[in-house]
This record gives structure tokens, sequence and C-alpha cells, in this order.
């Protein structure tokens, strides 16, 4: 057998080959997206709040919708990480944005928290 090599029985050689521009750059085949955005205040005076529409999209033919979008509050976040925490103990789960106490309402603020939110539930 001149320039094979003989592998042993049960190990098969994998050709690798490379990647197309489509496979590197397409749509995957399953995907799952989270986004976090139109932040708004709710509320009047001392009772305000922000919350946050989150839009999930998936083709995982597990989830019964391909889009879902809800608006959720800060401690509605805290509330689910340490959900997280609780039934996950093998896994870091990420960090939320601090809390923040002076110019909770700039668009700064609203912003800079948004953002957080949104790769807290990319990770």
């Amino acid at each position: 057998m001149s320039g094979s090599k003989n592998w042993p029985e049960g190990l098969v050689k994998i050709d690798f080959r490379e990647q197309t521009a489509e496979e590197r750059y397409g749509i995957p085949e399953n995907f799952l997206e989270v986004e976090v955005r139109n932040p708004q205040i709710q509320g009047t005076g001392r009772s305000q709040f922000v919350d946050y529409e989150i839009v999930c999209r998936t083709n995982i033919p597990a989830f019964k919708l391909k889009t879902s979008v809800v608006r959720r509050r800060y401690s509605d976040f805290e509330w689910f990480r340490e959900a997280l925490e609780r039934e996950t103990t093998k896994v870091n789960i990420p960090a939320l944005p601090g809390k923040v106490f002076t110019n909770r309402f700039s668009d700064e603020v609203i912003e800079t928290r948004r953002a957080g939110l949104e790769r807290f539930l990319q990770m």
C-alpha cells in the first residue's frame, strides 16, 4: 500500500477541508439570538422604574415560538440570576450590571445598563 497509512481498527481518518465562505459567515444551522432593547421609564414619582424589551429569536425545533418578546425590569434580572445560581452550581453565572443610585433615569445610565443586561443574557 504505497502512500497510505494503516489505521487501527475502529479509527477513521478524518479528511479536513477548508470551510467555504458560506459555512464561515452564513447563518448557522441552529441559532438563538437575544436582544435587549427599547428601555422605557414606567410609573411616577418614587415608584418609577425602567423596563426593557427582551426579544428572543431562534430556529431551534424544541422552541414552539420562533420569536418571543417580553418586558422585564432590573429586579426581574436579579431574580433570574439568583435562580440560576441556586440551580446551577457547576457554572459561573456572569454578573449583572451594578445597581445605580444617582441619575438612574439618565439616557447614559439606561443605555449602559441595557447593554450590560444584553451581555448577561448572551453569555
